[in-house]
């Protein structure tokens, strides 16, 4: 038996955890647990508890990763233990992704440690959330360990997905008992029976919840590659819960330069309650001390436009296409112009700022009634309804920025240097009409002036400046007078493949904003249409629309090069649009 595992075996005198919550933007309370060393650490380790548990289930855990220089918190998700909100639900699994992102900023915030100095260790459905959280948001943490990653559940039940679906559709929301009994969970009869007798355990999933986990892991499980934050996965051996195959799908898809795949055989699900769950804890303990004794390495990704999995998919999709979406492409061209927004989409380009304005508006119109309907299915595609997700958050992003830098005492200059038609920040201007705001308006295309012009016009603004403008002259950006102190850059840098354009553009804004003003900018990291898009729709230019997606990593890898540091972020229920808000390092 080597050091490590004596160690597991042999737990520390009993760790009292303190008691604390957090209050988050929407109302909701997070309680939370921590273990705190008697000296000070800037070191984290942060626990995500598995499906229907609470935080005081890792208490033994703790006790047994006995370490003494490392700070350990875990929280009680949303619904759970004693967190606020309904038992088992909550909006859906994006709003508890983002609940891991503001924790574990607070913590680090509160405990002043690094987030480069944070391992993560999750179990089962938190396992999901926690690999959602580090693809949609890419914190650059130092590691992360998935325990039994419920990327596929057993359902058990033939078509078990499609029928929730149509019960979700027909009934509304609901929950579904779990058949996962706690002898299904351990070995270990003592663990099984404090499992039954746990008050806070809630043995119930609303179905929105357990559809949102089935929809999260599809997309994790297609685009695992974004992920290259060191991983350990421990996977149960004769796991009755999860799906095993999936989880080696997974690990097999990460881009992760230093990864690790335990199985331990026999295991059943819980495993850190099973009887020999000192193995599991060694491989944890172990992983985690190397993380903190070597120096994080993290592949740079500000050449991911010259190798790497997204310009191999962008390549892919430059080769002609197959048949069917000729056959697409042709429908679209001939009987979909019966719908306006498709019409419009052929004439000005799917990408153009007129196409985006007519998205935000969501009005279906079109020629006779067979046109309306087609328009209405038009807008309810899944891109555009994570268009006009992004603008919601764009919009609120800017009024919290906007107030901030006002209630600071700081002159409100914004910038937005590819503003499209601009509706989304003109109305924020004229709901904020009691702050003083100067801004400057700028695009490369006339036609989206004119109808800058005509809704500044429509709105009585007087204080906004609009302009003909390259958003990729560095120069010409470094140049502009007053010095803005909140930039936007929206829906510009994710139609360019290529990063040393979007480099020389962040630069020219980093030398145009001022010291501590802020960034409001906008990615695209994943998109269930990318194919269709690429051979089926046109761009402003008139040639097929074809995306090189940027991982969030790489975007903000390139923001922060520029000189700013991303602050906080969002992203839509889909995991296709995020905002993100950076700030300017003080000069």
């Amino acid at each position: 038996m080597n050091e490590v595992q004596q160690a597991a075996i042999t737990p520390a005198p009993l760790l009292q955890a303190t008691e604390h919550t957090l209050s988050l933007r929407d109302g909701t309370e997070l309680f939370y647990r921590a273990w705190l060393p008697a000296t000070p650490t800037d070191k984290a380790l942060i626990l995500f508890h598995r499906g229907h548990e609470h935080s005081g289930r890792w208490q033994e855990t703790v006790e047994a990763l006995a370490l003494e220089d490392v700070a350990v918190f875990a929280w009680d998700a949303r619904g759970h233990g004693r967190s606020s909100g309904e038992q088992g639900d909550a909006p859906n699994l994006a709003t508890v992704v983002h609940d891991m992102d503001v924790f574990v900023r607070h913590i680090a915030q509160q405990h002043r440690i690094p987030i480069e100095n944070i391992v993560v260790l999750a179990h089962s459905v938190g396992a999901v959330t926690a690999a959602a959280w580090v693809h949609d948001y890419a914190p650059p943490i130092r590691g992360l360990i998935l325990a039994t990653p419920a990327f596929r559940v057993k359902l058990y039940v033939p078509f078990a997905v499609p029928l929730l679906r149509l019960r979700q559709k027909l009934l509304g929301p609901g929950y579904v008992k779990s058949y996962v009994k706690a002898t299904m969970l351990t070995h270990d009869h003592e663990q099984s029976e404090r499992y039954r007798a746990d008050p806070l355990i809630f043995p119930q999933i609303a179905v929105n919840m357990l559809l949102d986990l089935y929809d999260t892991s599809t997309r994790l499980l297609a685009d695992a590659a974004a992920i290259t934050v060191p991983t350990l996965m421990l996977v149960a051996g004769s796991d009755w819960v999860v799906k095993i195959a999936a989880q080696r799908h997974f690990f097999k898809r990460l881009s992760s330069p230093i990864k690790k795949m335990e199985i331990l055989p026999g295991f059943y699900h819980a495993v850190f309650h099973e009887k020999d769950r000192h193995l599991a804890v060694a491989q944890v303990r172990a992983f985690i001390q190397e993380r903190f004794q070597r120096p994080v390495e993290r592949p740079s990704l500000v050449d991911a436009d010259k190798h790497g999995y997204t310009k191999d998919e962008y390549d892919r999709l430059r080769q002609p296409g197959n048949v069917r979406f000729a056959v697409v492409r042709e429908l679209m061209k001939t009987v979909g112009r019966l719908s306006r927004g498709i019409s419009l989409g052929w004439r000005s380009g799917f990408d153009s700022g007129v196409t985006l304005d007519y998205i935000y508006e969501n009005r279906p119109q079109g020629i006779t009634p067979l046109g309306r309907l087609m328009d209405r299915a038009y807008l309810n595609s899944i891109g555009w309804r994570g268009i006009r997700v992004r603008r919601a958050l764009l919009e609120r992003a800017l009024r919290e920025q906007i107030e901030q830098t006002y209630a600071a005492g700081q002159p409100v200059r914004l910038l937005d240097i590819a503003c499209g038609a601009g509706r989304y920040v003109l109305e924020t201007l004229h709901q904020l009409r009691h702050i003083p705001i100067t801004a400057v308006l700028r695009d490369y295309k006339q036609e989206n002036l004119n109808a800058v012009r005509r809704h500044a016009d429509e709105l009585g603004l007087t204080n906004v400046a609009i302009t003909l403008g390259n958003a990729f002259d560095r120069a010409a950006l470094a140049a502009i007078t007053p010095r803005p102190t909140l930039v936007i850059v929206s829906g510009l840098y994710e139609l360019f493949p290529d990063n040393e354009p979007v480099l020389r553009s962040l630069r020219g804004l980093a030398d145009a904003v001022e010291p501590g003003g802020h960034l409001i900018y906008t990615n695209q990291p994943w998109h269930p249409q990318v194919e269709f898009i690429a051979r089926v729709l046109t761009n402003r230019e008139g040639q097929p629309w074809i995306m090189r997606r940027r991982t969030q990593a790489e975007m903000d890898e390139l923001v922060a090069t520029a000189g700013f540091k991303k602050i906080s972020q969002e992203i839509d229920p889909w995991g296709i649009f995020t905002v993100s808000v950076a700030r300017r390092a003080d000069v």
